[in-house]
């Protein structure tokens, strides 16, 4: 009587081994491809992990059914069932060792890659990866803990720049600067914040600079548990300091488990300059700005820019930071002999050809063609090509909504402008832009408000939600409220947009007397003061006094509104509106043909930016009812319906620049129309 085999025998004649040596290669390389290559088709976070888990469970369940079962040419049966000198498990292992080998290769070659090439990532590219929540951080104010205090800038600059950093990797959510500013450098309720900023981590730091020593303190905390993830500390001198950035952004990102692709490693390595001196301009510049952003700031950011450029001319990023801040001084009408086309375009070039996949100068080349070219096509292809190298950059999104908006793609523009608000949960003034220079010239009066309370709720006294705020009840024809909201008089130093808005209101009111009064002390103010508010105030006061029966001081404020204008004003494309203010001076005293020319004009030179297009093409309509001419004028109107920006009835109603066309059967329809 022969011997009873062995259990491990068995094992062994039923191939069990092989089968879990096969399974356990196949497994893992099953696992690989689904957590590499289903992202790229968008299947389910829920999919990919009931996956995983059935080729973890079937391992036990292969085992078992190998020792159960054979493989035979006649199917599978049983292996009690199967006479021992009828047994094929030995050709069966054959098979499956050359199955093992087959499949330990492929496995081999995917390690082989993943070495070689340690940042290829085949999951979806930042810009369209879902970032997981664990992934999302808020960078604090880093503490200065230099004995000289004047050194906060560098503290701050250093933040700065590793957000800057961070903002580039797409599998993360990085939380904008503008929003983590009014917090403490070390608080005590993380998790407070961590909830209010919509983030699961906290990265806290401290800069100590001595001389031309730097001491950096980092440390990432998981702010629900207070879990330290990760801390370092750099110590290095001024000229060796530009790369430090980069290195806390990579460490972040592997502390957190986000992959980087090449061009994102490649950005992160990348420093802004190697010149101490540049740096210093630079990063001085950049926090000053960051308290600061009033027009006199942005001369500042500027003039710091222009200085670091001329220490270092390869400095890309600070030519990049000249052009945008250049551009946008030239774009609101700030002294445009100093800020020119010229030098908006050159700075942005310079940067372009210094590094072309620098987001900032793909941002200031958009820029570029957003405020002073007006081809606002070609300016969303470059700020979207900004926005694939930092899919976290507030400032991107936010221009890229604006543009978008100016070519008339709205619901585009608000979904580029709420991603936005997500990386930035605490601007007010992005807040006001989604509810008062977006939703409300969409109609959307409740949504509108609803952001432009967000706006108040963060800054309850902030000009500019108050006002669009305002702005909104008088569109609606709810002119109470909208007194209420603005009080009987007039504040001390007043914001010049809110003083606007008041004299709109009496105009609205029929307080013609009033908004003479109210308009004399605000003109009084030196026009660097109104920002650019100073002729649209002018003209509401020569409507006033017309309507006041004012008429020789009328002729006398248009003719001072032509003046203000300016000869260049008749071509001048921007939000000064200038081209359409000069239209209205020409009626105001009377110069019909002019008027109605320049108001032809205007239409022309704006009928391609769809924020303004409304508005222009309105007071031409306005001109041309001035002029006499009522069937020019409502079929302007008419051919305006349903236009974004467009007045809706309800404020017409009021506005007594309509006054010519009230009694008109055709503008008594239009004003019975569904938003009456």
């Amino acid at each position: 009587m022969s011997a009873r085999p062995s259990f491990f025998s068995e094992l062994k004649r039923r191939n069990v081994y092989k089968v879990g040596a096969m399974y356990a290669v196949a497994g893992w390389l099953l696992v690989q491809i689904v957590t590499q290559v289903f992202p790229i088709f968008h299947v389910s976070e829920l999919v990919q992990r009931i996956l995983v888990l059935a080729v973890v469970a079937g391992f036990p369940v292969a085992l078992v059914l190998s020792w159960i079962y054979e493989l035979t040419p006649q199917g599978i049966v049983r292996t009690d069932e199967v006479a021992p000198d009828a047994s094929v498990t030995r050709a069966t292992g054959q098979k499956l060792n050359r199955a093992i080998i087959g499949i330990l290769s492929l496995a081999v070659l995917m390690l082989a890659a993943r070495l070689l090439w340690p940042h290829v990532d085949i999951a979806p590219s930042p810009q369209t990866a879902a970032v997981d929540g664990d992934k999302s951080i808020a960078v604090l104010p880093f503490e200065n803990l230099s004995d000289d205090k004047a050194n906060a800038y560098f503290a701050s600059g250093i933040q700065d720049e590793i957000l800057t950093k961070l903002a580039k990797i797409g599998a993360l959510k990085v939380i904008s600067r503008t929003s983590t500013a009014h917090y403490a450098s070390s608080p005590d309720n993380l998790p407070q914040i961590a909830r209010a900023l919509g983030v699961a981590n906290i990265l806290e730091g401290s800069v100590q600079k001595v001389g031309d020593a730097v001491h950096v303190n980092v440390q990432l905390i998981r702010a629900a548990t207070d879990d330290h993830l990760w801390a370092e500390t750099y110590d290095r001198k001024l000229d060796d300091i530009f790369g430090v950035e980069g290195e806390v952004a990579g460490a972040i990102a592997a502390q957190l488990k986000a992959r980087l692709s090449g061009a994102e490693q490649q950005a992160l390595d990348l420093k802004l300059t190697d010149n101490p001196q540049a740096y210093d301009l630079y990063l001085r510049g950049r926090a000053a700005f960051a308290d600061d952003q009033s027009v006199p700031g942005y001369k500042r950011l500027a003039a710091a820019m222009a200085e670091a450029v001329r220490i270092d001319p390869q400095f890309a990023q600070a030519w990049a930071e000249q052009s945008i801040a250049a551009g946008y001084l030239y774009f609101n009408g700030i002294e445009q002999q100093t800020y020119t086309p010229e030098l908006v375009r050159t700075t942005a070039e310079t940067a372009i050809h210094l590094q072309p996949d620098l987001p900032l100068a793909r941002q200031a080349q958009g820029a570029y063609l957003y405020r002073v070219k007006h081809d606002f096509p070609a300016a969303q292809s470059s700020l979207e090509a900004a926005l694939a190298l930092a899919p976290n950059d507030v400032g991107i999104l936010s221009m890229l909504g604006w543009d978008e908006r100016r070519q008339g793609h709205f619901e585009q523009a608000l979904a580029h402008l709420e991603k936005a608000a997500e990386l930035d949960p605490h601007n007010a003034q992005l807040f006001s832009s989604i509810g008062g220079e977006t939703l409300l010239g969409m109609w959307r009066w409740d949504e509108a408000q609803m952001w432009l309370d967000r706006a108040l709720a963060l800054t309850p006294n902030d000009p500019l939600a108050r006002t669009y705020k305002i702005l909104g009840r008088q569109r609606e024809g709810r002119i109470e409220d909208a007194a209420k909201l603005l009080g009987e008089k007039p504040e001390a130093g007043e914001d010049p947009l809110l003083s606007f808005i008041r004299i709109e209101q009496r105009l609205l009111e029929h307080r013609y007397d009033q908004a003479i009064a109210e308009s004399a002390p605000v003109l009084a103010r030196p026009q660097d003061e109104l920002e650019g508010f100073g002729p649209f105030l002018r003209r509401d006061l020569g409507i006033a006094q017309l309507r006041a029966g004012r008429g020789a001081d009328a002729h006398a404020t248009f003719a001072q509104l032509i003046h203000d204008v300016g000869p260049d004003g008749a071509d001048r494309v921007d939000d000064s509106l200038r081209p359409m203010l000069l239209a209205v001076g020409y009626a105001g005293t009377g110069d019909m043909r002019k008027a109605v020319e320049q108001a032809r004009h205007a239409t022309e030179l704006y009928r391609d930016d769809h924020i303004w297009l409304a508005r222009v093409v309105e007071s031409q309509a306005q001109v041309q009812a001035w002029a006499g001419d009522r069937d020019g004028a409502m079929a302007t109107l008419q051919a305006l319906q349903g236009t974004y920006g467009a007045s809706p009835p309800s404020q017409m109603k009021l506005d007594p620049m309509w006054d010519p066309l009230r009694d008109d059967p055709r503008f008594q329809k239009l004003l019975a129309g569904s938003h009456a």
